[in-house]
């Protein structure tokens, strides 16, 4: 079954006080996220599918994009970057695993790069945890649990121009294709 796109319920954007035309950054959207992976009428209102990633799209501060996503046991992104936005994502329920990689790749003119041995990074993010990254960010997102769902919650400045899908076998990334928006939506 493939992925799940549910809409979304009304949530406020910015906390009281923020200025709504304000450009957010990582830090902002970090806690936007943790405020947002809280609220557990929210999350619990995600429907979960058992064989594709459900989501809600949320609105974010300042005019950013975010999302509610739920990851059913063994689902994950697949690498990737976020077409020059920056972001920040906060587990909600269960666990999830992210791999990065510690190194600012070109964004144009290649289609195969061979990555240098130091420069993979994993956490694991159990809920309550998250992550702000900036611009240049390539990573994968994993549920690694067998038995859980997981959920999260992404937010990114400025909203997604296209993301670069990539694979990678041992030390050499491929760009394999680049999305546009409502390719993914």
């Amino acid at each position: 079954m493939p992925d799940v796109s549910t809409s979304s319920p009304a949530r406020p954007s910015a906390p009281a006080g923020s200025p709504a035309d304000a450009s957010p950054g990582p830090a902002e959207l970090l806690e936007f996220a943790r405020r947002t992976a809280a609220d557990a009428a929210l999350v619990d209102s995600l429907p979960l599918d058992p064989e594709g990633r459900t989501w809600l799209r949320l609105e974010g501060p300042g005019g950013s994009e975010a999302w509610l996503i739920g990851w059913p046991p063994g689902t994950g992104t697949g690498w990737h970057d976020h077409g020059g936005s920056h972001g920040a994502f906060v587990t909600a329920a269960g666990e999830l695993r992210e791999q990065s990689l510690a190194a600012r790749l070109p964004t144009e003119g290649w289609k195969t790069l061979e990555l240098a041995d130091d420069v993979d990074r994993e956490r694991s993010l159990p809920a309550g945890q998250g992550r702000a990254f900036g611009p240049h960010h390539v990573h994968e997102v994993l549920n690694t649990s067998t038995e859980r769902h997981a959920v999260s919650v992404h937010a990114y400045y400025p909203p997604l121009p296209l993301m670069r899908r990539y694979s990678r076998t041992g030390q050499v990334l491929r760009l394999e294709q680049v999305e546009l928006p409502g390719e993914w939506e």
